[in-house]
């Protein structure tokens, strides 16, 4: 299993990014994905997650403003983050659970700032 984030990078308050993770070593259509936040000094926590059949679920604090989908044709999963405030700032992880075990990426950085 291998899960590679990217799309990160500084941006000003209010503004949008959009993060991509590309999965690989897994039948990606029959599981379901997570995104994760991890700010400095503070633990990781679900952001959002998206379904085999496209069903999502948010955080409360992401409602709205982050959208999460798939392809499954290209096994990638992204999460488009919108209007974006400075405590969303830190290092998003993409994260599947196959067989009992979980798996991470490396993360990309997101840093919220004017």
């Amino acid at each position: 299993v291998q899960l590679v984030e990217s799309g990160g990078g500084l941006v000003q308050p209010g503004g949008s990014l959009k993060l991509t993770c590309a999965a690989s070593g897994f039948a990606f259509s029959t599981f379901v994905m997570n995104w994760f936040h991890q700010a400095a000094g503070k633990e990781i926590e679900p952001v959002a997650r998206i379904g085999t059949n496209g069903d999502t679920w948010y955080a409360d604090s992401v409602k709205v403003r982050f959208t999460v989908s798939r392809d499954n044709a290209k096994k990638t999963v992204n999460l488009q983050m919108n209007s974006l405030k400075p405590e969303d700032t830190g290092v998003y992880y993409c994260h599947v659970t196959s067989l009992g075990t979980n798996y991470w990426g490396k993360g990309t950085l997101v840093t919220v700032s004017s």
